[in-house]
């Protein structure tokens, strides 16, 4: 039974990371192509450049497609972790944009919180559920016994 619940629990850590993944690319395409999408509506403080705009979505475009591989790869640790990673960047640079540099409102950042805490919460209790967390040395032991 267990085994049936942490297999449903995989499959929807990968299904969010796939709409995930889908927001992350709508995100995209609305900094290549949209000035008036949701790219320019996040820095509403300054003036979105095209330069900008497509740097921030490049950079949305390869953690979008972190996303789909992990979704369908989430055994593969370095991946896993690269994903995760993204999410923690990502939080990390667009708070820094609202306390530090202040092109960004903190009312903006709530969907963002939303999505990349949720993602890191999930993400945690998969690894550490699946013995991930643990030290190679300690796996070891416990095969030996």
């Amino acid at each position: 039974m267990a085994g049936a619940l942490t297999k449903r629990g995989v499959l929807a850590l990968g299904w969010w990371l796939i709409a995930v993944g889908a927001f992350r690319s709508a995100y995209t395409w609305s900094c290549f192509f949209g000035s008036a999408g949701m790219c320019s509506a996040t820095y509403s403080e300054i003036p979105m450049t095209g330069e900008h705009a497509r740097t921030v979505a490049v950079w949305t475009l390869l953690s979008c497609t972190l996303c789909f591989l992990c979704a369908f790869n989430l055994g593969s640790k370095p991946l896993y972790a690269a994903t995760f990673l993204s999410f923690l960047y990502a939080l990390c640079y667009l708070v820094a944009e609202c306390l530090v540099y202040h092109t960004i409102r903190a009312a903006r950042l709530s969907l963002f919180i939303f999505i990349a805490g949720t993602s890191m919460v999930w993400m945690l209790l998969h690894w550490n559920s699946n013995g991930h967390g643990s030290r190679p040395h300690e796996a070891a032991n416990t095969k030996q016994h």
